[in-house]
Protein backbone atom coordinates (compact mmCIF):
# COMPACT_ATOMS: atom_id res chain seq x y z
CA UNK A 1 0.00 0.00 0.00
CA UNK A 2 2.64 2.41 1.03
CA UNK A 3 4.62 1.75 -1.93
CA UNK A 4 0.80 2.68 -4.60
CA UNK A 5 0.55 5.80 -1.95
CA UNK A 6 4.40 6.89 -3.26
CA UNK A 7 3.66 6.55 -6.98
CA UNK A 8 0.65 7.80 -7.09
CA UNK A 9 2.24 10.88 -5.43
CA UNK A 10 4.80 11.12 -7.84
CA UNK A 11 2.00 10.61 -11.00
CA UNK A 12 -0.21 14.17 -9.06
CA UNK A 13 3.69 15.93 -9.04
CA UNK A 14 4.13 14.91 -12.46
CA UNK A 15 0.54 15.96 -13.84
CA UNK A 16 1.34 19.47 -11.96
CA UNK A 17 4.95 20.08 -13.58
CA UNK A 18 3.22 18.78 -17.15
CA UNK A 19 0.56 21.84 -16.70
CA UNK A 20 3.19 24.50 -15.27
CA UNK A 21 5.71 24.08 -18.37
CA UNK A 22 2.33 24.17 -20.49
CA UNK A 23 1.74 27.86 -19.32
CA UNK A 24 5.51 29.03 -19.55
CA UNK A 25 5.63 27.58 -22.62
CA UNK A 26 8.52 25.37 -21.26
CA UNK A 27 8.48 21.57 -21.84
CA UNK A 28 9.26 19.06 -19.27
CA UNK A 29 9.85 15.04 -19.31
CA UNK A 30 7.15 12.54 -18.28
CA UNK A 31 7.89 9.35 -16.82
CA UNK A 32 7.21 6.55 -19.29
CA UNK A 33 5.66 4.80 -16.01
CA UNK A 34 2.84 7.61 -15.68
CA UNK A 35 0.11 8.87 -17.46
CA UNK A 36 -2.53 11.85 -16.64
CA UNK A 37 -5.97 10.62 -17.59
CA UNK A 38 -6.72 11.32 -21.49
CA UNK A 39 -8.50 14.12 -23.23
CA UNK A 40 -8.93 12.38 -26.08
CA UNK A 41 -11.31 9.01 -26.93
CA UNK A 42 -11.48 6.44 -29.75
CA UNK A 43 -13.21 6.65 -32.50
CA UNK A 44 -11.94 4.41 -35.54
CA UNK A 45 -10.55 0.67 -35.90
CA UNK A 46 -6.91 0.47 -34.17
CA UNK A 47 -4.14 -0.34 -36.83
CA UNK A 48 -2.08 -3.29 -35.09
CA UNK A 49 1.98 -2.72 -36.09
CA UNK A 50 2.03 -5.90 -39.34
CA UNK A 51 5.94 -6.71 -38.35
CA UNK A 52 4.49 -10.33 -36.68
CA UNK A 53 1.58 -11.03 -38.63
CA UNK A 54 -1.39 -12.95 -36.43
CA UNK A 55 0.54 -11.22 -33.08
CA UNK A 56 -0.76 -8.02 -31.02
CA UNK A 57 3.05 -6.53 -30.32
CA UNK A 58 4.10 -5.04 -27.00
CA UNK A 59 3.30 -1.74 -26.48
CA UNK A 60 -0.07 -2.01 -28.46
CA UNK A 61 -2.76 -0.03 -26.90
CA UNK A 62 -6.35 -1.42 -26.54
CA UNK A 63 -9.49 0.65 -25.65
CA UNK A 64 -11.82 -1.65 -23.45
CA UNK A 65 -15.13 -0.48 -21.69
CA UNK A 66 -16.14 -1.72 -18.34
CA UNK A 67 -19.30 -3.82 -17.62
CA UNK A 68 -19.39 -3.01 -14.49
CA UNK A 69 -18.90 0.27 -12.02
CA UNK A 70 -15.65 -0.09 -10.23
CA UNK A 71 -14.92 1.91 -7.09
CA UNK A 72 -12.13 2.30 -4.31
CA UNK A 73 -14.49 2.47 -2.16
CA UNK A 74 -16.44 -0.90 -2.12
CA UNK A 75 -13.49 -2.57 -4.33
CA UNK A 76 -11.91 -6.07 -2.85
CA UNK A 77 -8.26 -6.57 -4.04
CA UNK A 78 -8.42 -9.64 -6.63
CA UNK A 79 -11.95 -8.60 -7.53
CA UNK A 80 -12.37 -9.58 -11.10
CA UNK A 81 -14.06 -7.66 -13.69
CA UNK A 82 -15.21 -7.88 -17.19
CA UNK A 83 -14.44 -5.16 -19.90
CA UNK A 84 -15.22 -5.24 -23.81
CA UNK A 85 -13.39 -3.54 -26.39
CA UNK A 86 -14.65 -0.14 -28.19
CA UNK A 87 -13.40 -1.06 -31.59
CA UNK A 88 -11.97 -3.59 -34.02
CA UNK A 89 -7.84 -3.76 -33.69
CA UNK A 90 -7.01 -4.34 -37.45
CA UNK A 91 -3.36 -5.61 -39.02
CA UNK A 92 -2.94 -5.60 -42.97
CA UNK A 93 -6.64 -4.95 -43.51
CA UNK A 94 -7.67 -7.77 -41.58
CA UNK A 95 -9.66 -7.89 -37.78
CA UNK A 96 -7.53 -9.98 -35.63
CA UNK A 97 -9.45 -8.76 -32.73
CA UNK A 98 -13.46 -7.50 -33.21
CA UNK A 99 -15.36 -4.69 -31.39
CA UNK A 100 -17.04 -6.47 -28.67
CA UNK A 101 -14.75 -9.12 -27.42
CA UNK A 102 -14.08 -9.71 -23.70
CA UNK A 103 -11.31 -8.65 -21.83
CA UNK A 104 -10.95 -10.00 -18.38
CA UNK A 105 -9.28 -7.70 -15.54
CA UNK A 106 -8.42 -7.70 -12.48
CA UNK A 107 -8.54 -5.79 -9.07
CA UNK A 108 -4.38 -6.06 -8.00
CA UNK A 109 -4.86 -3.19 -5.01
CA UNK A 110 -7.07 -1.27 -3.28
CA UNK A 111 -6.51 2.20 -1.39
CA UNK A 112 -9.87 3.78 0.21
CA UNK A 113 -9.88 7.50 1.00
CA UNK A 114 -9.16 8.61 4.90
CA UNK A 115 -10.49 11.07 6.31
CA UNK A 116 -7.11 13.53 6.26
CA UNK A 117 -5.71 13.78 2.98
CA UNK A 118 -5.40 10.63 1.51
CA UNK A 119 -6.94 10.13 -2.20
CA UNK A 120 -8.71 6.87 -2.84
CA UNK A 121 -6.79 4.72 -5.46
CA UNK A 122 -7.37 1.38 -7.65
CA UNK A 123 -4.68 -0.62 -9.46
CA UNK A 124 -5.95 -2.30 -12.16
CA UNK A 125 -4.62 -5.02 -14.45
CA UNK A 126 -5.85 -7.01 -17.50
CA UNK A 127 -4.76 -10.67 -17.72
CA UNK A 128 -7.45 -12.63 -20.17
CA UNK A 129 -8.58 -11.94 -23.64
CA UNK A 130 -11.46 -13.95 -25.34
CA UNK A 131 -11.62 -13.88 -28.90
CA UNK A 132 -12.88 -15.48 -31.78
CA UNK A 133 -14.05 -18.48 -29.37
CA UNK A 134 -10.90 -19.25 -27.58
CA UNK A 135 -9.17 -17.29 -24.45
CA UNK A 136 -5.59 -16.03 -24.78
CA UNK A 137 -3.36 -14.89 -21.98
CA UNK A 138 -2.28 -11.19 -21.39
CA UNK A 139 -0.86 -8.91 -19.34
CA UNK A 140 -1.45 -5.28 -19.61
CA UNK A 141 -2.31 -2.37 -17.29
CA UNK A 142 -4.07 0.62 -17.75
CA UNK A 143 -3.05 4.32 -18.92
CA UNK A 144 -6.09 6.41 -19.73
CA UNK A 145 -9.45 6.86 -19.09
CA UNK A 146 -12.32 8.57 -20.56
CA UNK A 147 -15.97 8.33 -19.46
CA UNK A 148 -18.90 7.37 -21.79
CA UNK A 149 -22.62 9.14 -21.87
CA UNK A 150 -23.93 6.00 -22.31
CA UNK A 151 -24.80 3.36 -24.53
CA UNK A 152 -28.16 3.17 -27.16
CA UNK A 153 -29.18 0.10 -28.44
CA UNK A 154 -25.83 -2.00 -27.75
CA UNK A 155 -27.40 -5.02 -28.59
CA UNK A 156 -28.23 -4.48 -32.26
CA UNK A 157 -25.10 -1.93 -33.23
CA UNK A 158 -22.79 -5.52 -31.17
CA UNK A 159 -24.03 -7.91 -34.00
CA UNK A 160 -23.36 -5.19 -36.87
CA UNK A 161 -20.28 -3.26 -35.57
CA UNK A 162 -18.09 -6.44 -34.94
CA UNK A 163 -18.56 -7.87 -38.14
CA UNK A 164 -18.04 -4.36 -40.42
CA UNK A 165 -15.86 -2.59 -38.38
CA UNK A 166 -17.70 -0.47 -36.26
CA UNK A 167 -17.94 1.58 -32.85
CA UNK A 168 -19.61 -0.27 -30.31
CA UNK A 169 -20.38 -0.30 -26.35
CA UNK A 170 -20.11 3.38 -25.10
CA UNK A 171 -18.72 5.65 -28.17
CA UNK A 172 -22.25 4.46 -29.36
CA UNK A 173 -23.90 7.46 -26.78
CA UNK A 174 -20.53 9.41 -27.36
CA UNK A 175 -18.15 10.17 -24.76
CA UNK A 176 -17.98 13.08 -22.63
CA UNK A 177 -13.78 12.87 -22.21
CA UNK A 178 -11.26 12.24 -19.53
CA UNK A 179 -12.67 11.68 -15.89
CA UNK A 180 -12.04 14.33 -14.10
CA UNK A 181 -9.61 14.38 -11.19
CA UNK A 182 -7.86 11.15 -11.56
CA UNK A 183 -4.37 10.43 -12.36
CA UNK A 184 -2.87 7.39 -13.04
CA UNK A 185 0.22 5.87 -12.46
CA UNK A 186 2.55 3.00 -12.53
CA UNK A 187 1.17 -0.25 -12.69
CA UNK A 188 -2.56 0.76 -13.20
CA UNK A 189 -3.35 2.96 -10.73
CA UNK A 190 -5.94 5.11 -11.01
CA UNK A 191 -6.17 8.03 -8.17
CA UNK A 192 -8.16 10.43 -7.16
CA UNK A 193 -6.80 14.03 -6.48
CA UNK A 194 -9.70 15.32 -4.09
CA UNK A 195 -9.11 13.29 -1.53
CA UNK A 196 -12.27 11.44 -1.93
CA UNK A 197 -12.91 7.27 -3.49
CA UNK A 198 -12.10 7.19 -7.17
CA UNK A 199 -15.36 5.84 -9.10
CA UNK A 200 -15.43 3.98 -12.86
CA UNK A 201 -18.84 3.83 -13.48
CA UNK A 202 -19.95 1.44 -16.01
CA UNK A 203 -19.16 2.18 -19.70
CA UNK A 204 -16.08 3.89 -18.95
CA UNK A 205 -13.79 3.35 -21.80
CA UNK A 206 -10.09 2.16 -20.16
CA UNK A 207 -6.78 2.57 -22.28
CA UNK A 208 -4.91 -0.54 -22.12
CA UNK A 209 -1.16 -1.16 -22.73
CA UNK A 210 -0.32 -4.45 -23.21
CA UNK A 211 3.20 -5.97 -21.58
CA UNK A 212 3.91 -8.91 -23.55
CA UNK A 213 2.63 -9.49 -27.13
CA UNK A 214 -0.24 -11.58 -27.52
CA UNK A 215 -1.02 -14.40 -30.68
CA UNK A 216 -4.30 -14.51 -32.21
CA UNK A 217 -4.16 -15.54 -35.62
Amino acid sequence: MKAMSKVLALSVATAIVSVACASTGTSATTQPTTSQVGSQAPTTPATVNDSTPGTIPAGQEVDVRLRETLSSETAQVEQRFETTTVVDLVQNGRVLVPAGSVVEGVVSDVDKAGRVDRDGALALTFDRLHVNGRERDIRGSATQVFESRGIREEGTVLGAGAGVGGIVGGIIGGVKGAIIGAVIGAGGAIAATDGKDITLPAGSIVRIRLDSPVRVG
